[in-house]
């Protein structure tokens, strides 16, 4: 049995570079589910999955330990990427258990349903300042002046730093997502987010020895002990830039790309609109229906057949989402938005022991975002307009988004 056939190549995740494709990459997934739903990807030498069961399969048994050493950058030629590396090994998201477990259980004390519950009256007052805002000047692009502010201004005060310092740890955690979301490697934008990470390790050095600290994220990681054990500095560091970026990013494009499906569907944001009690469902939904987080990567930890492929031990494997979430054999009618849908167990945080621990917070600031922005913003509508998506082809999500409003 072959374990990397011949491989269609306009099936390849690398067409996701087009922006025709990366504008509407449903078709594209659901040609993968119905032709090869274990495909060789030639171009990325990674096996991708996209049925809802193979995903699931892959992200509850697969390694999440995909991140080179920078001891490996160094030999492969690629030492100049060494510091990013040296933090990506650091963080939760590349490890497994037992270590995965200790880092995910500290950093999710600051997610718990009581402390997010107690942010909203102020997720409140942050929504409703950036509207009257817009108001004020009688438009409104709502990733720049809406989506992108937005979780950046809560997540400085849930991390305990500033909030004026918000536009830029937004900025930082852009650059920094390049490096999560991205297969093309560009190597045009290397050198921003190796800027980027050495700026955000001076920052929360900074904070960290100036005493400048308010309770919160970090500072809850510099006081943790395990065992008698602290952690690192490095590892404070490390895990305090991949919970802000992944926090930040998700909410972003689930405003984004949840406006724009709303508002080209009239039909739905009216009922929305109309129907407030539903607004719980309908961000499971929309969730469902324009995934955050369109992929992500494992390690195969043994040799494993799946759909009459065998996918040898240590290869790696790209489990789509986004795919899943829209597989005809797990969800009726997948591609049609429906927002009392029952059972709607969709992958947009992932599964397993790297379930999104931040969803309860991105789940409360989507519900008070469309509220508000349903509620205030009257005769919302969408001018004509070319649409941008950003190159960030794991995390998807718009550049601008016009809107018009009375």
């Amino acid at each position: 049995m072959a374990t990397r056939p011949v491989s269609d190549p306009s099936l390849s995740l690398f067409r996701l570079l087009d922006p025709t494709v990366l504008a509407d990459p449903y078709p594209l997934y659901a040609r993968l589910r119905s032709e090869d739903p274990v495909y060789w990807d030639p171009y990325l030498h990674s096996w991708v999955v996209t049925r809802y069961s193979d995903v699931h399969a892959v992200l509850h048994r697969f390694s999440a330990d995909r991140t080179p050493s920078p001891d490996l950058m160094r030999s492969l030629g690629l030492g100049s990427i060494e510091p990013i590396a040296a933090v990506m090994v650091k963080q939760m998201l590349f490890l497994d258990p037992p270590n995965h477990t200790i880092l995910r259980k500290l950093c999710s004390t600051a997610f718990t349903p009581r402390r997010v519950e107690a942010l909203e009256e102020r997720v409140v007052s942050v929504a409703n300042r950036l509207i009257d805002a817009a108001l004020a000047k009688g438009e409104m692009d709502v990733m720049a002046d809406f989506a992108e502010p937005f979780p950046s201004i809560v997540f400085a005060h849930l991390m305990g730093v500033p909030e004026e310092d918000h536009a830029q740890l937004k900025k930082w955690s852009a650059d920094y997502a390049q490096m999560l979301g991205n297969f093309s490697h560009n190597p045009d934008g290397i050198a921003q987010v190796l800027k980027s990470t050495a700026d955000m390790i001076a920052y929360f050095q900074h904070a960290i020895h100036s005493g400048s600290l308010k309770d919160g994220l970090v500072k809850s990681l510099v006081e943790a002990e395990i065992d008698g054990q602290k952690l690192t500095e490095e590892e404070v560091i490390a895990n305090a830039i991949v919970t802000m970026v992944g926090g930040q990013e998700t909410t972003t494009n689930l405003i984004g790309c949840g406006l724009l499906t709303l508002l080209r569907q009239p039909d739905k944001l009216a009922e929305l609109r109309d129907r407030p009690e539903i607004m719980e469902s309908a961000i499971e939904e929309l969730l469902r229906y324009e995934s955050p987080s369109q992929h992500t990567s494992r390690i195969a930890t043994e040799d494993t057949l799946m759909g009459g492929k065998l996918i040898k031990k240590g290869t790696p494997v790209m489990a789509v989402m986004a795919a899943a979430n829209r597989d005809p054999e797990r969800f009726a009618d997948p591609d049609a938005l429906d927002f009392e849908r029952a059972d709607n167990r969709h992958m947009a945080f992932g599964w397993a022991a790297h379930f999104c621990f931040g969803a309860p917070l991105a789940r409360m600031e989507g519900r008070i975002a469309f509220r508000l922005l349903l509620d205030r913003l009257k005769a919302l509508s969408l001018p004509e307009q070319k649409l941008e998506w950003r190159e960030n082809l794991g995390l998807r999500g718009l550049k601008a988004l016009r809107v018009t409003f009375a």
